[in-house]
């Protein structure tokens, strides 16, 4: 007889690929995500499930389906470990280029013609904040000039709280400005120990709040929604379709809707129109 494999090896063994893959599909569906936004990521979730059917003591998925059923708690941690996290300064550089040179200059335009002074931009799914970090850094050095009698607030929502004290804290790697004009890390930043801490006056006007896209979005008046590679790459139809009708319902007339470059919205798009060829920038009617 062979010698008995240990729980790990047993939980890796290469013929359970389709079982795993059959499980997430299973498991997705309860979390209200949808299969083919993880097509391409599952060995990373994979991995992690894997990890967490040998950390519980258990022999396979199977039993770990098993054991979800009779530990409805561990939903949460399985929730935990689908999520998947891609974020960098200027991710998409000519989405950013955009951002400054046309969309946040017409928005701040409509902010002055309605005799307010605040622009409101809501960023969802912010992971570790450097989407609104780079949407106020752009604002700072880029369109504030232009308009100084205007503020810029920044809602930045992401449901993992380990994320959200990363994005209070502001400290990041070199290999997260790949996408960022250089000088940036120069106007910005502050460098210690190889490590790039966002100047204070950068951080003002962003507030960051802990919050499940599935479950609500915030209740302010936007101008411009950042919803990139989030709703409408990982979460099930019914939800992208609940999701768009709330942010076009708390979005101001003529505001700015950007999703990912490869994302497309579900049919209807709820009032929303495509913005001059841009791909993934839409404007409400």
């Amino acid at each position: 007889m062979g010698q008995e494999l240990p729980a790990e090896s047993k939980v890796m063994d290469p013929k359970s690929d389709r079982e795993a893959d059959e499980f997430l599909a299973w498991a997705l569906e309860q979390l209200q995500f949808r299969w083919a936004g993880f097509r391409k990521v599952r060995k990373q979730v994979h991995k992690r499930i894997r990890k967490r059917v040998v950390e519980l003591g258990l022999e396979d998925l199977a039993s770990y389906r098993r054991f979800l059923k009779s530990k409805p708690e561990e939903w949460n941690i399985l929730d935990s470990l689908c999520r998947i996290t891609i974020s960098r300064f200027c991710r998409g550089k000519g989405v950013f280029q955009r951002l400054g040179r046309e969309v946040l200059p017409e928005l701040a335009s409509s902010v002055r013609e309605r005799r307010d002074r605040t622009l409101w931009c809501w960023s969802a799914g912010c992971a570790s904040g450097e989407e609104p970090h780079s949407l106020r850094i752009l604002w700072e050095l880029e369109v504030h000039p232009r308009f100084p009698d205007l503020d810029l607030r920044i809602i930045a929502t992401d449901m993992d709280p380990v994320l959200l004290e990363r994005a209070e804290k502001a400290v990041y790697p070199a290999s997260s400005f790949r996408d960022a004009p250089p000088d940036w890390l120069r106007k910005a930043f502050e460098i210690k120990a190889k490590h790039y801490i966002l100047r204070p006056e950068f951080k003002e006007g962003i507030e960051l709040r802990q919050q499940d896209i599935r479950r609500g979005i915030p209740r302010e008046l936007f101008d411009l929604v950042l919803c990139r590679n989030l709703v409408f790459t990982y979460f099930a139809e019914s939800v992208q379709t609940r999701v768009l009708e709330e942010v076009v319902g708390r979005l101001r007339p003529g505001g700015f809707v950007l999703i990912g470059e490869h994302e497309a919205l579900p049919e209807g798009r709820a009032g929303l129109l495509p913005h001059r060829g841009a791909a993934g920038l839409y404007r409400k009617k």
